[in-house]
This record gives structure tokens, sequence and C-alpha cells, in this order.
């Protein structure tokens, strides 16, 4: 029989939740889809521009084609994730319910493994009983749950590579070496390849460790500047690649003047405005193809920076929304919104919950003075910028969900242990008057 003490460490062995994590998703995986709603068609009716390079490269086409139409070579999505699709592919077929089920089980896998580097973050921040409340409220996070087995996309590998990189960078400011620098470096560059949004946390999480280190007196220069080459080094191949392909330097992606236009839009009560994009307008499907890739996405830059330009007003009020948005899920609240968008009604108040909580969390954190309090600060102030000024969604927003729940599950178990204390002081009194008679 299993002693008390025993069931105690295997509730607090992040191992455990890794196991649990998984399951939990592949359950969710398994009542989501069957006859009535068969994974195929579910997932590969509309596929996802990734989906669609995977099959290009696995049909032995190329880094090619994202959209309906054959277009040609691509620099729409970032290299990582899509020849992990593709390998898929070959193994178990393109668009077959075999791969459909191999996918989301490894984004369920990329997402029960988060649950190791936010536990770790959380003991080092705030203890061991934050760590284990908030490893186990990953494991049942709604959002952390729907995610890998609703989109074929990258959002649970991000995830983890960005939680992996700022429990690197805690490491690097409490011991710094030569080694971990370009760890951190060659970890970045593979996290930018997979989901290049991030990197508007590279420059403030830097700078974090580097303020730090220096502050201390300790050598960053040099080590920072290696970890720079190495990144530089694990993304030049790619960037090759655009400029040989395309004759023009293309960083990551050629995608975000598209995303940019798509946000923008004198219609301030639409978010995603699906009549701009190729992959749901045949208008602009075949601009595309008239004009090429890269040649169209020069026209959205225009069209974009134009109406910037022309509705300064109007693009500050779109951007106050999305911001509200990224934090409470609050678009819209008129009726014909909330009934076309019926999940909102329990997305909104979730969001908001966890929102405030997290909040309250951070406001603890500097209010106690810790150590780490700017480092979570400096994330939730990163993570969803460039989300601001184009669009979002739940699967966006993703990569911030670690940090909102390490600082949620902060505030509620600070918010448990003061209650308790105040309970306890009239019991505690009663002892001191007695003893003191």
């Amino acid at each position: 029989m299993v002693s008390r003490l025993e069931l105690r460490r295997i509730f607090r062995s992040p191992v455990v939740m890794v196991v649990v994590a998984l399951a939990i998703r592949l359950m969710v995986m398994g009542l989501m889809y069957g006859e009535k709603k068969p994974i195929t068609r579910a997932l590969f009716t509309l596929p996802s521009e990734m989906a669609r390079v995977a099959s290009s490269i696995a049909s032995g086409e190329g880094f090619a084609s994202p959209l309906p139409d054959p277009t040609g070579p691509t620099a729409w999505v970032v290299p990582v994730y899509a020849y992990l699709l593709a390998g898929v592919f070959r193994v178990f077929g393109v668009y077959t319910a075999a791969s459909a089920v191999a996918i989301l089980t490894i984004n369920s896998l990329f997402s029960a493994l988060t649950c190791l580097p936010i536990h770790a973050l959380a003991r080092k921040s705030f203890g061991p009983t934050v760590a284990t409340a908030a490893g186990w409220t990953w494991v049942v996070f709604p959002y952390a749950v729907y995610t890998p087995v609703h989109w074929i996309w990258e959002a649970c590998l991000a995830t983890l590579l960005l939680t992996l990189l700022v429990l690197l960078a805690v490491r690097l400011d409490e011991a710094p070496n030569l080694w971990a620098w370009v760890g951190f470096g060659a970890l970045w560059g593979v996290a930018a390849l997979t989901n290049p949004a991030i990197l508007a946390v590279l420059p403030f999480l830097g700078a974090w460790i580097c303020f730090r280190l220096n502050r201390r007196g300790a050598r960053w220069a040099g080590p920072a500047g290696a970890a720079a080459l190495v990144f530089v080094l694990c993304v030049t191949p790619w960037f090759v690649r655009n400029y040989r392909t395309f004759g023009r330097f293309i960083p990551f992606r050629s995608g975000f003047a598209l995303e940019l236009r798509v946000g923008n839009s004198p219609e301030p009560d639409v978010q995603w405005r699906n009549w701009l994009h190729p992959n749901e307008s045949q208008s602009e499907m075949q601009k595309m193809r008239r004009l090429g890739e890269i040649r169209y996405m020069d026209e959205k830059w225009r069209e974009a920076l134009q109406f910037i330009a022309s509705h300064p007003g109007l693009f500050l009020w779109l951007t106050l929304k999305r911001i509200l948005y990224v934090w409470t899920g609050i678009w819209s609240l008129a009726p014909d919104y909330l009934l076309a968008e019926a999940l909102d009604t329990v997305n909104i108040p979730f969001c908001t919950a966890v929102s405030v909580l997290a909040f309250a969390g951070l406001r603890r954190a500097f209010r106690q003075g810790n150590t780490h309090a700017s480092l979570y600060g400096v994330l939730l102030f990163s993570v969803p910028l460039l989300f601001y000024v184009t669009h979002s969604n739940i699967r966006y927003r993703h990569p911030m969900d670690p940090y909102l729940i390490l600082l949620a599950t902060f505030a509620v178990v600070e918010i448990s242990t003061k209650r308790d204390e105040i309970s306890a002081a009239p019991l505690r009194r009663m002892e001191w008057e007695e003893a003191a008679r």
C-alpha cells in the first residue's frame, strides 16, 4: 500500500505531471474527433499554410505553395515545424488520418513537456509549493489542452522553446558560463526558425540578463557576443536560401506585411478580415499568383502603411482594442458579435480572470522584492507586442500562457496563505493568553 508520503512525492513529481498532461490531451483529442467529426475533415478540409508547405516538401516539390493554388517557392512560414510535419507526412501519408493523429500527438507531447520548465521556473522564483501548483495548473489549463489538439501549427513547440529560453536566462543570471551562453544563442536560433514572433522577447530578455550581470560586476559582453554569433550562424542558412530563391534579403518570413494589412482596415468591429487574405479570397489569390509572393507582399506593405498614415486615429483605436483583446478576450460586446462567437461568453470571463490574477501575482512579486519579478514584467510586456499592431487569437498568445499561469498561481497561493494566517490568528491569540495565565 502506498504511504501518504509516497503519494505526496508522486504528486509533486514533474514527470508525473507530464504523463498526466499528455494523457489528458490525447483523451480530449479522442473525444473531439470521431465518426461525426472525422479528424481529416476537421484538420485538412482547409489545410493550414504550414500543412500545405509540409505537403509540398513531402511530395518532393520543395519548400513551396502555402495557399490553395500552387504559387511556387515560399518564405511564408519558417522551416523547423514545416519540416517536422513533412517528416510525419512522409511516414504516415499526406493528409491522412494517421498523419493527423501523429501531428496532434506530437503537439500534445510538446505541450505536456512544458510542465517541466514551468515547474523549474516556479521553483526558482517562488518555491516548491507554487511550483507544484503551477505545474498541475498547466496540466489542466484549458488553452494548453485545447491548442495542441485543434491547430496544426507551431504554437505548442514555440511555447516550449520560449519557456526553456526563459529558464536558461535564469540559469545565466545565477551562474553564467560561456557554454550556457552558446546554448542560449543556439536555442534562440531554433526558436526563431520555429516562430519568429517570439523574437520580440529577445532584446528585452537579453538586456535583462546583461543588466543584472553588469550590476554585479560579472563578465557579460564577450559571452553575449558569442551567443549572438551562434544565433546568427543558426539562422543564416535560411537567410541564404531566401536570398538565392527570391534575390532579396528576407530575414525570416515574408508574410508580416499581409498580417499587418489584414489586421488594419476601415472596419473597426471586424478582427479578422478574411476578404483581404488570399487563403480565403479568390481575388486576392489571383492577385498573388499574378504578382508572385514577394511583389504581392510589397503591395500589402504599401496598403498597410498607407492605411496607418491616412487613419492614425483609427489605427490607434484598433491597437487599443487588440491590447484589450489579448488580456481579456474582448473584441466586441455587441449582441450580434457574441452570437456569432458563442464561445466568447465563456472565454472572456476566463481570460480576464487569468490576466487579473497574473497581474496581481506580478504586483505581489514586486512588493516582496522578488528577484525575478522584473523578468516576468519583461515577458508580459514583450511577448504580445507584435499582435498589438496586427491581430491575435488564443494560438498567437499561447507562448505567454506559462507566465500567466505561474504568476496567477503565485497570487492564489499567496491569497490562500494570507487567509489561513488570518483564520489562525484568533486561535494563536487564545494559545498566547492561555500560556500567559
